[in-house]
């Protein structure tokens, strides 16, 4: 093998290799930051206990997917949901607040990565039917202590800063499961490294 031969193939590999790299790889910690109408919520991600959620969540981002999505369900002193990019999505032709909840991506499920985080105030959990491993989509900031949900949701971030934002989104009603009337959205999302 010629020296310049050894090179292309070196350089293909190193090239296969950032190719094959998780997106939330990048040089320091993958944080959602959700603005919203009256500011931004900061999320550190948390790859080290969920890489296959943080990672949904950062193509999901990055392809803007959760630009304008509402925060369908919220429970006042426990949790805001949202993340539903096919009808909770404002801007979307499939839009439906009736139906906000229902619905996620078009990417296949993701297996739950139960962890030993606790859903303590600000911990970012993976939303999901009875099935432990139907995570898609949608997520949900907890407003309070819900260590109850330990074992049984995938935490895979916290809020650093923003939960005064979190905690002043329109609520619904506790017997209507918190659905809301006229929610609150998100206005754009990103992923910043820090």
């Amino acid at each position: 093998m010629t020296a310049i031969t050894r090179r292309l193939f070196g350089a293909l590999v190193i090239g296969a290799v950032a190719l094959a790299t998780p997106a939330f790889a990048q040089s320091g910690t993958p944080h959602l930051i959700l603005t919203l109408e009256d500011g931004a919520v900061d999320i550190e991600l948390l790859p080290a206990l969920a890489p296959k959620h943080v990672e949904r969540v950062v193509a999901l981002t990055e392809a803007g997917e959760y630009d304008g999505v509402v925060f369908h369900r919220v429970i006042d002193g426990f949790m805001a949901q949202t993340g539903d990019v096919t009808y909770g999505k404002t801007d979307g032709p499939e839009f439906d607040l009736s139906r906000a909840g229902m619905g996620g991506s078009d990417q296949p499920d993701v297996e739950a990565e139960f962890n030993a985080e606790s859903f303590q105030r600000g911990a970012l959990g993976a939303a999901r039917s009875q099935d432990p491993n139907s995570f898609n989509s949608q997520f949900f900031i907890v407003t309070a202590d819900a260590s109850f949900l330990d074992g049984q949701y995938t935490v895979f971030g916290k809020v650093i800063t923003g939960m005064e934002l979190v905690d002043a989104l329109e609520k619904g009603p506790k017997e209507q499961n918190g659905s809301v009337a006229n929610p609150d959205k998100i206005v754009k999302a990103t992923i910043e490294y820090k």
